[in-house]
């Protein structure tokens, strides 16, 4: 709480230094730092949580104020994570998709468009081409030593 605090009151300063003489009484800015912000009848107003009413969520568990952060995450002071507010009683989150709608789709397509290609490539995987005269690979020798349609069997 500290530290919000601090951060609260370097804002107050900053905002100082740029309106010297002062926030008009209807800014924002100003009814926040009065915390007099009144925010009935707006979208806003609907996403605010009380305190008494919040529940901190991460990794599908639920953080107890009585616990402390490092009995969850660990001692690593480097450690980065994401936490979710619900209202008390609402239980966890819904989980996140790992991949949006519109990325699930591309691969879909990708992989159906690569079994096609597959399907394709398997109906044309005959060997009579390696009977042709072409493919043979000791033709080149056979031409030059002259000994090319040569037949085994009396004509």
């Amino acid at each position: 709480m500290e530290m919000v605090k601090d951060a609260l009151d370097q804002l107050r300063g900053a905002v100082m230094i740029v309106y010297p003489m002062g926030l008009p009484p209807y800014d924002p800015i100003r009814m926040e730092f009065e915390n007099k912000e009144d925010l009935s009848g707006t979208q806003a107003g609907l996403s605010v949580i009380e305190e008494s009413e919040a529940q901190l969520w991460w990794a599908a568990k639920e953080l107890r104020r009585t616990k402390k952060l490092s009995d969850y995450v660990g001692k690593n002071e480097k450690t980065k994570i994401i936490v979710k507010i619900q209202q008390r009683g609402q239980g966890a989150p819904a989980r996140e998709p790992v991949i949006s709608s519109e990325e699930q789709k591309q691969l879909m397509l990708y992989y159906h468009r690569r079994q096609e290609e597959l399907k394709k490539l398997e109906e044309n995987d005959d060997d009579s081409c390696l009977n042709s005269p072409w493919a043979d690979n000791t033709a080149l020798k056979r031409h030059f030593h002259g000994v090319k349609d040569i037949k085994w069997r009396p004509r």
